[in-house]
């Protein structure tokens, strides 16, 4: 008799806690739904029915919860015990990914960027959100195989329309990687004017050290050292960028303090570690005593004013040249099939498996977004014993916790060539830069040796051409063929 009792006993407190479950389940629905984002009435998306259901999906997910600030959360993420759990889980969500430009973007009618939509699809392909613990409480919110097709639909059709190059293969204009421009925009003139600049040894304090010394147009626009050497045999505290293709980065240094190729070109110049000039006015004199500028710069610039700006802009505008299109890849995704080997193929499915793609997209296959190294893994734990100032990434240009640690994105492009690899330059071969990105980078912690082989195979088909010349082949002095032939 006893024993029915307590089992009815513990049958009726089951049935109380499906029955109290159930009620949070429909409470939480209800308010899951009313406090979604919406669409303002004058929204293009609404005239958009791809979007659209996209833009349902995300509703019903609400990945805003977790991946943006302030947002008006469930009453559990406030209880005692809960909010300790929760909290963390909010810090990790806002430093993973930020969700708030991607509803601006659809109330605006606007694209995402291309490295929002690549983070986007790479988390619904490995089928990775929202996370079990968050479906316990809003069943829901479970994407189904619909939802997330319309995703990645929404997706490819915003590659499409955006960001697809103009001589991609039909079947490759939603890829998440495009083919690089076989040109740009560019003052012939004014490059011409860069490119003496560029190589110009009166920039430095000591007359030693050019643009060139860094960033070696026969080195992959690299030196190949792990950290900078400046004037005087100084070694500076980061690995040196390539700048090769950096016209497409969204800024320029590791830590993006300078917005553009004109103010990047400043910074060394006067940098006590890299060139180590004391002052612009000073550099201008050298510049202005060498036979032959005064031509230039008046041909260019109407007057013959050398100064820090007219320098840096000419130096830009030669940068913008540094494109490196026509790799075998690229010309894959221009409908040549056979550019690249099955091997290649392989590594090329495993880089987007593997979820490199995510940050690694568009033109460059890199260099539009920042992101925090070691967002999956321990990298500054396991790979230094003692931090330096250049391990703080934007943190130093920004003082914003949240971009701590946080860098640019390389570019991929030629990356065959251009290390030591990371900021610090702590990868010295390509196989274990792909190692430790997968580790640190991504959840899928331990790829297999042959997955490495296959993306050092993939890596090695992005490598272009400088004018026309295969990047291996191009002398330290690289003529400008488009400027001699204008």
């Amino acid at each position: 008799m006893r024993r029915s009792t307590i089992t009815k006993g513990i049958a009726g407190l089951v049935a109380l806690g499906v029955v109290a479950w159930g009620g949070t389940v429909t409470y939480l629905e209800h308010f899951d739904h009313a406090g979604a984002p919406k669409l303002p009435a004058s929204s293009p998306t609404r005239h958009d029915p791809v979007a659209m259901t996209a833009f349902a999906a995300f509703q019903e997910v609400r990945c805003d919860y977790c991946h943006t600030r302030n947002a008006d959360l469930p009453f559990y993420f406030k209880l005692p015990l809960a909010n300790q759990i929760m909290n963390r889980d909010l810090e990790q969500g806002q430093r993973h990914f930020e969700f708030a430009p991607i509803i601006e973007a659809f109330q605006q009618g606007k694209p995402p960027s291309v490295e929002q939509l690549s983070r986007i699809e790479e988390v619904i392909v490995q089928n990775r959100m929202p996370p079990a613990a968050y479906l316990t409480m809003h069943p829901h919110a479970h994407l189904n195989e619909k939802q997330r097709a319309d995703i990645l639909k929404w997706v490819r059709d915003q590659r499409e329309r955006y960001y697809a190059s103009t001589d991609v293969a039909p079947q490759f204009r939603g890829e998440v990687i495009q083919p690089i421009p076989e040109t740009i925009a560019v003052d012939w003139k004014k490059a011409e004017l860069g490119r003496a600049l560029f190589f110009d040894k009166q920039l430095s304090g000591n007359g030693q050290l050019n643009c060139a010394s860094c960033h070696g147009l026969d080195k992959g626009g690299v030196d190949n050292q792990t950290t900078a050497t400046g004037i005087n045999g100084q070694t500076g505290p980061i690995n040196v960028p390539t700048v090769y293709n950096s016209v497409f980065n969204i800024g320029q240094f590791w830590n993006g303090r300078a917005k553009d190729l004109a103010e990047q070109a400043a910074g060394p110049v006067m940098n006590p570690l890299e060139m180590g000039s004391h002052d612009w006015p000073a550099v201008a004199d050298r510049v202005r005593a060498e036979p032959g500028y005064t031509d230039q710069f008046t041909a260019v610039y109407g007057s013959d004013d050398v100064t820090k700006n007219t320098v840096t802009d000419a130096i830009a505008e030669y940068e913008k040249t540094l494109i490196t299109p026509d790799s075998r890849f690229d010309l894959y995704l221009k409908g040549k099939a056979d550019a690249i080997t099955a091997q290649e193929k392989r590594g090329y499915e495993r880089f987007k498996a593997i979820g490199c793609s995510g940050c690694h997209s568009g033109v460059a296959v890199g260099g539009d977004a920042y992101e925090i190294l070691g967002l999956e893994g321990p990298y500054f734990e396991d790979r230094h014993s003692k931090l330096t100032a250049a391990d703080d990434g934007r943190f130093a240009f920004t003082n914003s916790e949240s971009d701590r640690e946080r860098f640019k994105v390389p570019n991929l492009r030629n990356v065959e060539l251009t290390g030591p690899w990371f900021h610090d330059g702590s990868a010295k071969t390509l196989d274990a830069a792909v190692r430790a990105m997968a580790r640190y980078e991504t959840p899928d912690h331990d790829i297999t040796d042959q997955d490495v082989s296959d993306i050092v195979a993939f890596l090695k088909t992005l490598t272009g051409k400088y004018q026309g010349i295969p990047l291996k082949d191009v002398p330290a002095d690289a003529p400008l063929r488009a400027a001699q032939a204008n």
